[in-house]
Parts: C-alpha cells; structure tokens; sequence
C-alpha cells in the first residue's frame, strides 16, 4: 500500500519521481473512453473511469448503475479491437465469471423454498459418487455455499485417476477457503434435482424471469460472435506489467456454475435491481424473504474480500461507509468484473473490462456506489480516489534501502513520492505494485518474477526475493545462508498446462521451493508439498515421474502440469 529542507535524499527522490512520472504516466491511453449513455452516467464518475482506464490499462469497459425502481444507466468505453479501434457496444457479452456463483446460490434457495432440497444436508446425501474423503465432517451444502468446506480450489471434480478421492484439511465450517470446486459441484446438484443441465436451470428459473434476455448462461461457440473480443497479456510466463503487450484472447468453453455466465450492461442492470428488491423480480418474488436472508448474510469471516468482509451464499457480505454491501468479483480468462449492492442505499453498480491483468475494477463499482448515494443524499459528489490508489506506497512501510545477496551483489529500493524504484548496475527501475509487498520491475533482468519483501516479527521489511535469488536488508537478524538443499533439485524447472494458462515455475530459494517466487512450499510427504502460508489450506503441490533427475509432472491444485524448460 519524509524532513527539513531540501536534502539529498529528497533531491533523489524528486528524480526518481520524474522518471515514474515519465514511466507510468507518458504513455497514451491505449483505449480512448469511448462512453456511450452518459447523460445518466455521474460526470464525476465519467471522469474517473476515463481516468482508471488509462492507470490500469483496460482495452474496454462496461458499466451499468441501477437502483431499486430502474437501471439508472449504463456506457460502454473503449475498444474491443484495439487495432481497428472498434469500440465496446453495450449489446456485446461480457464474460462476468465468479459473480455467477450468486446466481447459483439463488438457485439452491429457490429449490429450498420448494422443499426440493435443505442446505443443511450433506452434499453426499444428494451426489453419493462424488470422489471425496470428509475426515473432519460432513459437507453440507450450507458449506459448499459458504467456500467453508475444507476442500480444494480448482481441483477437478471427478480426478483422473480411478481411486483418487479429495481430502478435507480443515472441520467444515471453521474458516473461509475459496472453493471454484464447491460451485461445480453445486452446479451438479442442481442438475441432478432439475434433470437439465446448469445453464438451462439458471436460464429457466433466474435468466427468463428477470427478462435477461441478452445474457448467455454458458460460454459456448454458439454465443462467441455475441462474445466481445478480450486480450491476455502477450507474455503468459511472468506477471503482467502494466502497458505490456496485449494479444486476443483464445476462444473458451465454459458452462459450470464456478463462472459460466456472459452478460450485457443492460442485462446486469436488471439483475442489480433483483437484488436490491431482495429476491422480487418485475412479476413478483422469484426467491423468500427468507432464502434471500440466508443470501445475504455474514455466515464466515473472509478476509480473502478485504479487512471485515463475511461472505453469505455465494457472495461477499460487508460495509462501505456504514452501509450494508453486497459484492463479488470475476475473473476469467481474459475479462475481469465486479459487481457492488448497496442495501441501505438502495443502489448497485457493475463493471467488466476485456482483459485479464491481475485487477479487478473494485474502484470504478465503489466509487460508482459513493457518488449515487451522494446524489441520492443531495450532498455534494465525493471526490474522486486515485486512479492506480492500490499501486501507491507510503514512506512509512519501510522498503527502502540496500539490500545484499550472500554472494555479494546489491539492490537498492529508492522511495519516489508515493512509488518506488529499484536501482540496479546504475539503472532506475520503476516498480508496480501488486499488493502488499509485492511488485513488479518492467525491466529485462527482473520481469520473469515478482519482487516479494518479507517482515520480521515486528513487521519491519528485513528481506526480498525475486526468483531464485534473496536479499537481506541491514536489518535481517537471521543467517545469511543456508546449506544446500538438493534433495529438492529435481523439483525446480517450468511447468506449463497442456490446456489454458501460462507457466509455472518452481524456484528453490534459501533451501526451499517456491512456486512462482511467491509462495513457499512445506514438504508433507515423498514428493508432496503444502503451501507454507496456509498450513491449513487443501491446496497442494505434487511432483511425479522423476525421469533423469527431473521432475516430468507437477499437479498443482489438481491440475496437471508438464515440465517444459530447466529452471
């Protein structure tokens, strides 16, 4: 997330500030806003928008705003093909991913209100050949529903191989864990209970009745010509520094309920006005009072949605300046949503940009909610955050100074106002933050990984990582190096999935493997690791087929990864 007078560390930092200036603010908006609608659009909120997009990089953008009587607006920004400057129109489908998960829930709780099932059940009472081992409890769909039940993420749902079961790690109920693999299986259970597939299920009981008439209820090749076109970054084996090369998008399938919808601005106006109505559509209530109740309350603390955030069924359950709010973010392949619900206000508003850069557009949804209560509350607009405000450091986090590897070599991080430089060989390296102690060096020799600090037992930054590669700051307490580790040399080397998505890269550093530079592993077995910053996370890596002293597979929270390059 500075002195008196003028001295030589300010001086230093007001250069350093030129060239992040000249870095992060020189380039030119490579999708003009393009803004349809904007008479019902706050000016404030035009502005921002125009202003976001050009900080984070967004190709295009959909907005839509409603309340609980109309949709109050919605625009369109940008481009969807960024060559040709073909703009994003409002009729085109945006893929809205995770926020599907409240549609699914909404289902549940209608088959609920006609007794069809009881979300306090056990899920293997419904679907008794799913592949599971519930060591520390039943799972009840209430669990599923809540991402509490102590099972994998992305793990597939029925394994490759004949006799493998998933494992809980955690008693049901007890904390949050995020579950893509819980909302499949719901997906299924509805299946089972309607005899029709997810989409016709959602499409018959939520889609019709809402008049979503635009929306696609599965990311299919019949609707892809409806589809805007959508960008992922050029380069699929390093984090995305913001400006790089953008590619289109290949073509997806997907129709389970973890994230299968497609929708236009217009058509999530109308689902926004459904929630605020509390579960009635235009021809009456479509979910009880009741079922929408047990929707939109706290059931779990979940931080993974920020500092005080609960999550209901199948949506985040929070506060924006002592009101009730109800969100949930999305992200596919190449499209990034959020969708935000102001209970008390009576207000909604929703966002989806063609391209997956690691963001989600939260600021453009909160800010949209901030200004249509001020209007709604005839006070004067709320003044604008800063567009990249999740980019920006202060002083007082500590990162800067010299940092030392064990063979000598030194890197520098420099504050430059409210940003900060990485100074290597003589070179100025303007870094991006990700999140907290995270960054990104858009430089040559640094862009494979991301720049991770690590704090001491006070909190202070005492260490950085980038890759293989560790450096202490003057006030590292511990030992400077380590013994060897190469029991865990086999492991090391880039993994890459035979189906979507970028390389993997395993790294050992200070005598431990690393997934990515960023996240630590802790062997629990032969050949079989948990990630060391949640001990009590079911996500696991494991490597098989160790052929010439290498690794060959790496099956990383259930999907399976080949070895494609030496580290």
């Amino acid at each position: 997330m500075s002195g008196a007078g003028l001295d030589r560390r300010e001086l230093l930092s007001v250069a350093a500030a030129s060239i992040v200036a000249s870095a992060f603010g020189a380039r030119v908006l490579r999708a003009e806003t393009t803004g349809r609608s904007l008479a019902r659009i706050p000016p404030q909120l035009d502005a921002f928008i125009s202003r976001y997009m050009q900080a984070m990089d967004a190709p295009g953008l959909i907005l839509a705003l409603a309340n609980r009587e109309r949709t109050l607006g919605t625009a369109a920004y940008g481009y969807v093909d960024l060559a040709a400057k073909v703009p994003v129109e409002e009729r085109q489908l945006f893929e809205i991913g995770s926020i599907t998960k409240s549609f699914a829930a909404l289902v549940l709780l209608q088959l609920q209100d006609e007794r069809k099932l009881d979300v306090q059940h056990p899920i293997l009472k419904y679907l008794p050949w799913l592949p599971i081992e519930t060591d520390y409890g039943d799972i009840r769909i209430h669990h599923l529903l809540t991402h509490s039940s102590g099972m994998p993420d992305d793990a597939p749902l029925v394994p490759s191989e004949p006799d493998a079961r998933l494992r809980q790690t955690f008693v049901p109920g007890s904390q949050f864990h995020y579950s893509n693999w819980g909302f499949e299986v719901l997906g299924r259970l509805i299946e089972s209970i309607e005899g029709v597939g997810w989409p016709e299920a959602v499409a018959r009981r939520l889609l019709a009745p809402l008049a979503m008439t635009d929306t696609a209820a599965a990311i299919t090749n019949q609707v892809r010509a409806r589809i805007a076109q959508s960008y992922v970054p050029l380069h699929d084996d390093r984090p995305y520094a913001q400006h790089g090369a953008l590619s289109v998008a290949p073509n997806l399938t997907f129709s389970a309920a973890a994230g299968s919808i497609a929708a236009t601005a217009a058509d999530m106006g109308r689902y926004m006005r459904f929630l605020l109505n509390r579960g009635v559509g235009p021809s009456g209530r479509l979910v009880s009072e009741a079922g929408f109740g047990l929707f939109a309350s706290p059931h779990i603390a979940a931080d993974e949605f920020g500092p005080g955030a609960s999550y209901g069924y199948g949506i985040a359950v929070d506060e924006l300046d002592g009101h009730q709010r109800l969100r949930h973010t999305g992200g596919m392949l190449s499209f990034m949503s959020s969708l935000q619900i102001d209970m008390d206000s009576g207000v909604g508003a929703f966002a989806s940009i063609n391209a997956q850069l690691g963001y989600r557009p939260n600021p453009v949804t909160q800010y949209a909610l901030q200004s249509l209560r001020a209007a709604l509350e005839h006070k004067a607009p709320v003044p604008a955050p800063p567009a990249d405000a999740a980019a920006l450091v202060e002083a007082a986090d500590g990162y800067a100074g010299i940092y030392r590897a064990p063979d000598g070599r030194v890197l520098e991080i420099r504050a430059a106002g409210k940003r900060l430089v990485l100074v290597a060989d003589g070179t100025v390296i303007p870094l991006q933050r990700v999140k907290q102690d995270h960054f990104i060096a858009d430089h040559p020799n640094y862009c494979l990984y991301l720049l991770v600090f690590g704090r001491d037992a006070a909190k202070a930054v005492v260490e950085l990582g980038i890759g293989p590669d560790w450096y202490a700051h003057s006030r590292y307490a511990g030992a400077l190096t380590l013994p060897p580790a190469p029991q865990l040399a086999p492991f090391a080397g880039i993994y890459q999935s035979d189906g979507l998505g970028g390389a993997t890269r395993i790294v050992i550093r200070r005598a431990q493997l690393w997934i990515d530079g960023v996240t630590p592993l802790v062997p629990i077995a032969d050949r079989l690791f948990r990630y060391a910053d949640e001990p009590s996370s079911p996500e696991t890596a494991e490597f098989r087929r160790i052929i010439d002293g290498h690794a060959q597979i790496l099956i990383a929270d259930g999907s399976s990864l080949r070895r494609i390059l030496e580290a």
